[in-house]
């Protein structure tokens, strides 16, 4: 047998050890009467290790756990299997959504979400997650590849379906008035005959933001082994409990809030969700359901801090074990700003709509070494090629490259990214430093060259976000007649705060290289960003 064969052999066999410990000590692998033991054995049987066989395994080891708790109340894990199970047959018999006809969900964060993913996953049909800030043309670009069998919405969003053209099967799920639609709730009492088991799950399809571009769906076929090696590493990091809530603040139709609504589905924790965040609002739900966990964008983190120091008071958040950052930049002064209020439990993880998860840096290396997202998950390699795709060195900026089984399958329209050796490249420029922690130092298309040297906007960015006079910036390259391109800064001024250009950039003058300055300032009201946290680029001024 080879040296790589047993290396192999050898890693696989210690991540077996790990995940058992990691799973055992999340209370999903604890002891169960013979009844519900094979209850669970037959749902994973029947239904796989997906959403809707995470699902119905936690429904089989704790059917009166709760599941999910939002604006309308809670279920429990069997009341949410039961109803997902009804409306699998509702949208099979009338709907025909199956293996060969897409599910598209264009829905906030709320149980109706949660039914219609465990519904895909029941029917084995593909799952098309719909940013729900597209507007009517981007939308329709998202739905244009794919053969829909219906649209699960929210009321709110019907005239955006409209406006893309779309005429095909609709079905709401948060809804005002609904007389004589039909609704997920209709389908939840309908007594249709349940659908076949699918021969094979159908595909995850993520969209791309669309923030530089016509969004791009990134489809990917469910995989436990894949994803065994993250998700070990994420709950020996985070530590989550099967009945210990997890607050999910991102919308959970992108990666990062979606990957923690599965982890709750899977190990039996409930996800408390809300249609729309609002700062005090989560740490009030922190408070009422003693939340162990919270996941947001970093944007997200700065409302927080940018409450009023009372309201924060007012607030027992004493529960939080870890709270995870992700989907954007999380700024060095601002993780440091969060952990000396909330204490040593920030956890930031890097990754793409195309890769997923890739890295991910805990309080320790936070503080050690700021501005790191940390080193990859088991299962994941990481490495940072250069021009010519061989490794660069420690503190030698590159390409990022990530390998895994969750790469994604190539774009929905054709295409894909970069491969080499079986490793994706992200999209992203960045370097190791000594340990082998990872720092990103931007997108390759974000970098500018300005007096002959490389500049990275986020670096600036980050500068500008350490000044007590800024609430919020974004930096960008813009063309110029006599360089070619220089940057451009948008600067969100702190609340009354008297802030002027010069300021701004005596300030950076004290942290930054003289060519890395900005040429222009422009101050907004506020920075566009979409739901995930990103600069909504096209939206900013442009002269």
């Amino acid at each position: 047998m080879t040296g790589t064969r047993v290396e192999r052999l050898r890693d696989g066999g210690g991540l077996a050890v790990a995940a058992v410990r990691a799973l055992a000590g999340a209370g999903a692998l604890r002891p169960l009467p013979p009844a519900r033991f094979l209850e669970a054995v037959r749902a994973a049987r029947t239904l796989g290790m997906g959403a809707a066989g995470g699902c119905a395994i936690s429904a089989a080891r704790d059917p009166d756990g709760l599941a999910v708790i939002d604006e309308r109340g809670s279920l429990t894990f069997a009341e949410l299997n039961a109803r997902a199970a009804r409306i699998a047959a509702g949208l099979r018999a009338e709907h025909g959504v199956g293996p060969s006809r897409s599910l598209a969900v264009m829905c906030r964060n709320h149980r109706g979400f949660v039914e219609a993913m465990l519904t895909a996953s029941r029917l084995g049909a593909d799952l098309l997650l719909l940013n729900t800030d597209f507007p009517g043309p981007q939308l329709a670009q998202a739905l244009g590849p794919h053969t829909l069998g219906a649209v699960v919405h929210d009321e709110e969003f019907a005239p955006v379906l409209d406006a893309a053209g779309y005429d095909g099967e609709r079905v709401l799920a948060w809804h005002d008035e609904a007389a004589g639609a039909a609704t997920l709730d209709a389908l939840a009492a309908s007594n249709a005959a349940s659908p076949p088991a699918p021969a094979s799950p159908g595909r995850l399809v993520i969209l791309s933001s669309g923030t530089t571009g016509p969004p791009k769906g990134a489809p990917r076929a469910p995989s436990a082994s894949a994803a065994l090696g993250p998700l070990t590493t994420l709950l020996e990091h985070l530590r989550p409990r099967a009945g210990d809530p997890i607050l999910i603040g991102p919308p959970v139709f992108h990666g990062f809030g979606l990957a923690f609504l599965g982890i709750g589905l899977f190990i039996g924790a409930p996800v408390v969700l809300r249609r729309r965040f609002d700062a005090a609002a989560a740490l009030a739900d922190v408070a009422t359901h003693r939340a162990t966990h919270v996941v947001g964008v970093p944007a997200m983190l700065q409302r927080i801090l940018a409450l009023d120091p009372a309201e924060r008071a007012r607030h027992d958040t004493s529960s939080l074990r870890a709270v995870g950052s992700a989907a954007a930049p999380l700024a060095p002064h601002l993780a440091h700003a969060f952990m000396d209020v909330y204490g040593e439990l920030l956890f930031d993880l890097y990754g793409s709509t195309e890769t997923g998860i890739a890295s991910i840096a805990g309080p320790a290396d936070l503080r050690a070494a700021p501005g790191t997202v940390g080193r990859p998950p088991r299962g994941i390699t990481l490495k940072v090629l250069d021009g010519e795709r061989r490794e660069a060195p420690a503190g030698v900026t590159g390409h990022v490259f990530i390998g895994s089984g969750l790469l994604f399958d190539g774009y929905t329209g054709g295409g894909s990214r970069e491969l080499v050796d079986g490793l994706m490249n992200t999209g992203d420029l960045g370097h190791l430093d000594a340990a082998g922690r990872l720092f990103i130092d931007g997108r390759e298309d974000d970098m500018i060259v300005s007096g002959g040297e490389n500049v990275f906007p986020q670096e600036v960015a980050d500068a500008l976000l350490a000044c007590e006079l800024v609430a919020d910036a974004a930096v960008f390259g813009v063309e110029d007649a006599d360089f070619g391109q220089r940057l451009r800064a948008y600067v969100v001024a702190a609340p009354a705060a008297e802030v002027t250009p010069e300021l701004l950039l005596a300030h950076l003058r004290e942290r930054l290289a003289r060519y890395k300055l900005p040429r222009d300032v422009v101050f907004l009201e506020e920075i566009p960003r979409n739901p995930t946290g990103k600069v909504q680029r096209a939206r900013l001024p442009q002269a």
